[in-house]
């Protein structure tokens, strides 16, 4: 006996009907009848070949998965909100359908079981020992205010002491760092901020100024109640080493650890168990080809039992984080409920995940690279350090001096270019002269073609022959 997972069952069958009308090896009979004696030497040595279809997406299949997307706009930003193809959105749309014919058929009968396939699949793919370790949320957001809220009521019932502290990277995600703020510190918690050089050469830069922070927390008498250890920072972007992290919080009796790896899933190679975190989470609509929003919560089993509850209080309140995660009230459960067809998609590519995991990142590096040669700039990290998006520097000449003029140059490049791309504002150094002070965070995604990243490097290239610097534009 052995079991197969639905959505592995659907790639099966789709094997299978590819093989039905797949073309395959021709041979011709030879007529019996003596007047075709010469025909037959000839046909029974003749044997055509035609060409084997893959049963692989193809190029053009990927087009028209997306294309929905807004053909005037080069978008290499999927780091920001995702992409989700046709069929996973036709399929979010057949469950907001079964919500809409029936509710209470769909609350009673459909939605649990379709939660906990979910959670299956995630718990697969990113090895979890058990599915009661993995909690669908609407956004890695939401996973982060349920850890802190757990952290807030430990200051509150005095289970931590007032200036206990916990540890977050220097480029940690803004909203991540404002419910911290909104948790941690109004409890009464020390925040700990751990500096990053940015750019970044390697991984030792990065563990060696984090063991630098732990240790000056301690030399103080601080005591360290919580980690939290981005897997792949936003802006800027950089691959950073949690399972060194994490290994280094058990070292200095770190109390727990949490990975906020809101970019991972589809990005990055992610075993729950080989990083040793006590939490995870990571968005399913960034790069799993979800529609948004929809995230995962993984608690380490042991931890299970903790007193971790969803924000949102509603009638499954005490029934365990995924039982919780599952009901918050009437609202669109469909994001949650396609983890399988977006599976089902992904797979459809050559190696599944794993290839478009290589995909991405090799495409990324290629395109970084061009951007940086024809700029006459640089990469803010190492190849080895990107996922699929990477960190290219701007000629100085544009000007930018604050986050402002950051946004405001994006704004510019997507309104006047057809070119959406974030852009990081790298405060210069004392005594930097004409230094590279904004960098773009460039994304590659299955869908994204060569014209999008020549169609950027010609915008800037037009910017700075103009002799545009950005306090030419408006407030």
């Amino acid at each position: 006996m052995f079991y197969l997972h639905p959505s592995s069952l659907r790639l099966l069958h789709r094997q299978l009907e590819t093989l039905k009308t797949k073309p395959c090896l021709k041979v011709s009979v030879p007529c019996l009848s003596e007047q075709c004696f010469q025909h037959n030497t000839e046909a029974s040595t003749k044997i055509t070949f035609k060409p084997e279809v893959s049963p692989f997406i193809t190029e053009s299949e990927i087009q028209s998965e997306f294309s929905h997307h807004d053909p005037g706009i080069a978008r290499i930003n999927n780091g920001s909100f995702g992409s989700c193809p046709a069929s996973v959105i036709a399929a979010a749309q057949e469950w907001q359908l079964k919500w809409l014919r029936q509710p209470d058929h769909f609350y009673y009968h459909q939605l649990k079981k379709g939660l906990l396939e979910s959670r299956t699949v995630i718990k697969q793919l990113i090895n979890a020992d058990d599915v009661d370790e993995i909690a669908v949320v609407d956004n890695a957001t939401t996973a982060v205010a349920i850890v802190l809220q757990q952290t807030a009521w430990a200051f509150a019932e005095r289970k931590f002491n007032k200036g206990d502290a916990i540890v977050v990277l220097q480029y940690a995600y803004g909203a991540v760092k404002n419910s911290i703020k909104a948790y941690v510190s109004r409890a009464g918690g020390h925040v700990i901020e751990v500096q990053m050089n940015f750019p970044v050469n390697s991984n030792d830069e990065i563990i060696c100024e984090f063991r630098k922070a732990l240790e000056k927390a301690k030399a103080n008498g601080k005591r360290l109640r919580l980690a939290v250890i981005d897997h792949v920072t936003s802006m800027p972007s950089v691959l950073i080493p949690v399972k060194e992290l994490v290994k280094i919080c058990r070292d200095e009796g770190v109390d727990q650890v949490f990975v906020d790896a809101a970019h991972g899933i589809g990005c990055i190679d992610i075993d729950v168990k080989e990083i040793g975190a006590d939490f995870y989470t990571s968005n399913l609509h960034k790069w799993f080809f979800c529609p948004p929003s929809v995230a995962f919560l993984y608690c380490r089993k042991l931890l299970t039992r903790l007193n971790l509850h969803h924000p949102i209080v509603s009638h499954e309140y005490g029934n365990g984080l995924p039982i919780e995660s599952g009901w918050i009230g009437t609202r669109d459960y469909s994001p949650q409920l396609v983890v399988s067809t977006a599976l089902d998609f992904i797979n459809r590519f050559e190696n599944g995940i794993e290839g478009i995991k290589k995909r991405n990142h090799d495409a990324v590096v290629e395109m970084g690279k061009m951007l940086a040669k024809a700029w006459g700039t640089n990469l803010g990290v190492p190849p080895e350090m990107c996922t699929s998006m990477i960190m290219v520097g701007l000629p100085a000449s544009l000007g930018i001096s604050s986050e402002k003029d950051a946004l405001k140059l994006r704004t510019h490049l997507r309104k006047n270019f057809g070119v959406e791309v974030p852009i990081f504002f790298k405060q210069p150094e004392d005594l930097e002269v004409d230094s590279i002070t904004g960098y773009a965070r460039v994304s590659h995604q299955v869908y994204n073609k060569i014209e999008d990243y020549l169609k950027f490097r010609d915008a800037v290239g037009q910017l700075v022959c103009d002799g545009f610097t950005c306090m030419l534009l408006p407030d």
